[in-house]
């Protein structure tokens, strides 16, 4: 599972900071680096092709090693095809375009490792294997950007780039070692075009949806990360109207990637020792109590050491509450709908932070650091209170309220 989150992780950074970093040396125009904003799209918008994953064999002649690792197998080496093309394009717009395919081929690779995650590990491990998923994610985060633009430093760019080509080749290995879970297979109806479509896209919505407390679900899924991510927003102009140096801000990065590795295997235990649910409870509330450390950091500006602290705290809470949260998604979703279901929930648990959190810059500067990073607070009550009102519902006994 840290193997697979080690895969999963590396495209991510290499599309972004590192890309960018690239074109700004290339002195490439700001106009095309703005393009590879859109880049991120095919992360955003992976649920409309997850279908396939569900309901189509891998192609290439590769369903014979199962429907997840097949299609594992069948994005690995393309993507380390498209990195390549990054390394040696001489031409800024297809780099872009090189960097626009390693972002459909990672979320691709996604959706089916996500799916094989859920099928592989039952509801009380789903914590742990949650928490290691992560660990390997991050551990790539970083090799992909700050390792990738330093190598780039000592062999140039091209080589660094190619050296990271070959990580991505060497993640058909670690997917020929993963075993294929045992789940039954839907495979693609009979019928028009458009009842298949019907099928493969409409049915897990509705599936979902008729289920008992369906809608709240939903609801609480989209709620859950909007005070935080409206606080993220704004971390950047908060440490500059503080008087935060460039160099203290970047030493923010080490104490925020402590706090989270350590957050993110703590959520993992506490899954596993107090069960999915109480967990996602207790870390909801304590990531929203976090928050309150901002309030406390505006009013101390310059203070280095507190400020360390702040992030160091935020993350490690923040690491436990993604654990639990992304864990409980994966309960969420049903075995004939796996690849489906779990990338419209991700995409979902995003939506509303991008959509409404735009709006942070707004609000801070109408009311201050201080009344914003309070009003951040209270922006996560509302799901953790559907939150309750589903647990309470789950816990009274109605079988249609179980999964």
């Amino acid at each position: 599972m840290a193997a697979l989150g080690f895969v999963s992780g590396l495209p991510l950074m290499l599309t972004l900071t590192t890309l960018r970093q690239w074109l700004v040396e290339r002195g490439t125009p700001v106009s095309v680096i703005g393009l590879t904003a859109n880049i991120g799209l095919a992360y955003t918008l992976k649920f409309l092709w997850s279908p396939l994953l569900d309901r189509v064999p891998a192609p290439f002649g590769l369903a014979r090693f199962g429907r997840r690792r097949g299609w594992m197998l069948a994005m690995q080496p393309l993507l380390a095809l498209c990195v390549a093309g990054m390394a040696l394009s001489g031409d800024p717009v297809w780099t872009v375009a090189a960097a626009a395919g390693v972002a459909f081929c990672s979320a691709t690779q996604d959706i089916a490792i996500d799916a094989w995650r859920i099928e592989s590990f039952d509801e009380a491990r789903q914590g742990l294997a949650t928490a290691v998923y992560v660990w390997g994610y991050r551990v790539a985060m970083l090799v992909a950007g700050g390792g990738t633009i330093w190598l780039a430093g000592q062999i140039g760019w091209q080589a660094a780039l190619l050296a990271v080509a070959g990580l991505a080749l060497a993640s058909v290995g670690v997917t020929l070692a993963a075993p294929e879970p045992v789940v039954a297979i839907r495979s693609v109806g009979q019928g028009s075009l458009l009842k298949r479509a019907r099928e493969a896209v409409v049915a897990p919505l509705l599936e979902f949806v008729g289920r008992r407390g369906g809608v709240l679900i939903l609801a609480f899924v989209a709620l859950f990360n909007l005070g935080e991510a409206m606080a993220g927003v704004m971390l950047t102009p908060l440490y500059r109207s503080l008087g935060f140096s460039r160099d203290v801000v970047a030493g923010t990065s080490l104490f925020s990637l402590a706090g989270s590795l350590t957050g993110i295997a703590a959520g993992g235990w506490i899954v596993a020792r107090i069960g999915l649910r109480r967990a996602l409870v207790v870390t909801g509330f304590g990531q929203m109590a976090a928050m309150a450390l901002y309030i406390v950091l505006a009013g101390a500006p310059g203070a280095v050491t507190l400020l360390y602290g702040v992030v160091l705290s935020e993350a490690f809470v923040q690491g436990v509450a993604t654990a639990s949260f992304l864990a409980y998604l994966s309960t969420l979703c049903s075995r004939a709908h796996t690849a489906t279901q779990y990338a419209l929930l991700t995409s979902l648990a995003v939506l509303g932070s991008h959509v409404i959190g735009g709006f942070s810059g707004f609000v801070a500067e109408a009311v201050g650091w201080q009344a914003f990073y309070g009003i951040a607070m209270a922006c996560a009550l509302p799901a953790m209170t559907l939150m309750l009102i589903i647990l309470r519902r789950q816990s009274s006994g109605d079988p249609a309220w179980s999964r």
